[in-house]
């Protein structure tokens, strides 16, 4: 961590991790420089990279995304989709359509504009295998088109996002890719190994963003030419990325909450608006009944899809420049997605996590490219409209525009198209500024905004050399090539989460399963007494009280206890009035048990007939005891000294009994 000082005294605290910062912004510098001054020799190495990738690692990208398929499946189904992506008490920060607008805007949007159209078009004209233009040629170019934009990418994302959130909210590890080594290497994560994982991150999640701009401002240059006449050309090209990154930066400004989230949901409403506009205005039934026959052809030709290499065939070109380019696409992408999609998704459960983050941006992509690339490959097929076609070879993203021109409204719709676009470039610059910023800091979420506008606008200076160095061509190959190494990084993390999980799967078990002292906290009460206690509501003054006068001693006396015995633990509470014992247990897992007082509202026969504040005034509390996993959903109010110190070693005793079981 630096800082620096304002010319009138004041501290600017610039939050960052030296190693990981500076190595990603000198190799981001020595690439950047390297591809502007040597253009020519850029582009001849960029070919030779992606020819070798497609041609000697496509075998290791389809089995690894393959893999990431199953492995997300799997922990959704099995009984860790029950784990909390935090505490076991925590819940959503946010309701499920803020959440799924935030992950479609930082997931995909400004691909589906870019391909929604061109994609199935391409396809249907060239396809991999067949004969081209034919009711064959269709339905080949929809399951195709539905491969590379369903599960697959959405499962990619759901890997690094698992183990970022898992480890981040449930284990107070920081929001960095390197927390998922934790299980593998302990320690050494904030060491070298750590920096060069968090790099790699970077690297991926720079070329990734700097891929979708570059698609973004060639859609949007297109469809300025159509709407206005603008010339389409490169240096227009860069002039937009400079204007639309620096409108990103008042996105910065506004935060996550108020940046972000908003824009995130305008983008789907403009979307809705989109796809349902073409559903209406295209061939209504035809789409419908397109959109349930390609989602059963996908469904039914999973597998197969999924290992095809085309080895016999041998369309190497093709599959470098289709399958594997998305591949690439989505894994350099997951650093940047997963990481905000975890920030996101704290409270909600694995398997809510897979169930949301497959199945509802997946479905909206389906229905996406069924009605844009099915209406289009209508025109063609059915209408005869040829031009369309030739319009999308010649340059893709001219497609959607074109593909306007022939239905009603095209101005408008042109024009909504584009500032879609825009806004989606504007989220995906913010997010990933976000992103990069929290792994070049350490993990600190917050942190001064110059730091992510810096990252913005590199992700925007990458973008503009990348189309000067080579066009889509040289965004393809940045993209595969700085995908390959993050592969290797996602498999390591795949193991640590599933070491994670099952080191707590027998916590869980031992717990439940130990032999311990009873304790009988309500011994010395007779009936009445408890009746009483189960109908009084104690407020907060009694509940804080409680804390002071009798749990805080019987944890003091506790925790002197365990210094006799030569452990290493403490007692302490803080101004929220929670207190806690914990005993450090070296390279062990620590012990540790707190009580907290925490706020209920009311039962309802309580609240007949009060207003709002009364309603608030009559508001109880409890004293909650949490564990290091966090709330146990039991009160100790009204127990003695006593009853609180046999319910500490009962805990501490469960607790040893785990150590032993996974020593």
């Amino acid at each position: 961590m630096t800082n620096r000082a304002n010319d009138d005294g004041t501290r600017i605290r610039a939050i960052i991790n030296p190693p990981v910062f500076y190595t990603s912004a000198i190799l981001t510098l020595v690439f950047v420089l390297y591809a502007a001054v040597f253009t020519d020799a850029a582009g001849t190495l960029f070919a030779s990279i992606h020819g070798w990738v497609t041609h000697t690692a496509g075998w290791f990208y389809i089995l690894a995304v393959a893999f990431f398929v199953v492995f997300v499946v799997v922990m959704a189904l099995t009984d860790y989709g029950r784990t909390k992506l935090g505490p076991d008490h925590s819940q959503p920060d946010y309701s499920y359509g803020s959440w799924f607008a935030m992950l479609f805007s930082a997931g995909m949007g400004i691909g589906l504009m870019f391909f929604g159209v061109a994609e199935p078009l391409m396809h249907y004209v060239d396809p991999p295998v067949g004969n081209s233009e034919t009711v064959e040629a269709a339905r080949e170019a929809m399951r195709i088109t539905f491969f590379h934009w369903g599960v697959h990418a959405w499962a990619i994302y759901a890997v690094v996002a698992l183990s970022l959130a898992y480890f981040a909210f449930r284990h107070d590890l920081p929001l960095t890719i390197r927390s998922a080594f934790y299980p593998l290497i302990g320690e050494r994560i904030h060491g070298p190994i750590g920096h060069t994982v968090d790099t790699f991150a970077v690297l991926g999640t720079i070329f990734g963003v700097a891929t979708s701009l570059g698609f973004g401002v060639m859609q949007v240059n297109s469809g300025l030419e159509y709407l206005f006449g603008v010339p389409n050309n490169i240096v227009i090209q860069v002039t937009l990325i400079a204007a639309i990154t620096a409108v990103a930066t008042l996105s910065v400004v506004l935060g996550l909450d108020g940046g972000i989230r908003r824009i995130s949901e305008l983008n789907l409403v403009l979307a809705v608006s989109l796809l349902v506009f073409v559903l209406v205005a295209g061939p209504t039934v035809y789409l419908l009944q397109t959109l349930v026959q390609n989602t059963g052809t996908y469904l039914s030709g999973l597998f197969g899809m999924t290992f095809n290499l085309y080895a016999r065939q041998e369309p190497t070109g093709w599959i470098g420049g289709w399958t594997l380019f998305y591949w690439g696409w989505w894994i350099a992408w997951s650093p940047f997605v997963g990481m905000f999609i975890a920030r996101v998704s704290r409270g909600r459960t694995i398997r809510e996590f897979v169930g949301g983050v497959l199945m509802v941006p997946v479905g909206f992509t389906f229905m996406w490219m069924t009605f844009f690339g099915d209406t289009a490959i209508h025109m063609v097929m059915k209408d005869g409209i040829t031009e369309l076609a030739d319009a999308v070879a010649a340059d893709a993203s001219v497609a959607l525009f074109q593909f306007f021109e022939h239905l009603p409204l095209s101005v408008v719709t042109s024009l909504l198209a584009t500032i879609l676009v825009i806004t989606f470039f504007v989220t995906s610059s913010d997010s990933g500024s976000l992103v990069v910023d929290m792994l070049t800091s350490g993990g600190q979420e917050e942190s001064p905004v110059w730091q992510r506008i810096f990252w913005a606008v590199v992700e925007g200076i990458v973008a503009a050399v990348l189309l000067i160095a080579g066009g889509l061509g040289a965004l393809q190959t940045a993209t595969i090539a700085s995908a390959l190494p993050f592969t290797v990084i996602m498999l390591l993390m795949c193991w640590g989460l599933v070491r994670a999980l099952r080191l707590e799967a027998v916590k869980r078990t031992s717990l439940r399963e130990a032999r311990v002292t009873p304790r009988g906290p309500h011994a010395a009460m007779n009936w009445r007494q408890r009746l009483r206690g189960m109908i009084h509501q104690p407020s907060e003054a009694e509940v804080r009280r409680f804390l002071r006068e009798t749990a805080k001693p019987a944890l003091s006396a506790v925790a002197e206890e365990l210094k006799k015995q030569n452990l290493d633990a403490r007692a302490a509470e803080d101004e929220e009035g929670r207190v806690w014992v914990e005993v450090a247990h070296g390279d062990e897992i620590d012990f540790f048990y707190s009580v907290h007082p925490r706020a209920y509202e009311p039962p309802s026969f309580v609240l007949r007939d009060v207003s709002r504040r009364r309603a608030e005034a009559l508001k109880y509390f409890r004293a909650e005891v949490h564990l290091r996993e966090g709330g146990q959903d039991y009160d100790v109010m009204g127990w003695s000294e006593q009853d609180v110190i046999d319910d500490v070693i009962d805990q501490y005793e469960r607790h040893m009994h785990f150590l032993s079981a996974v020593r």
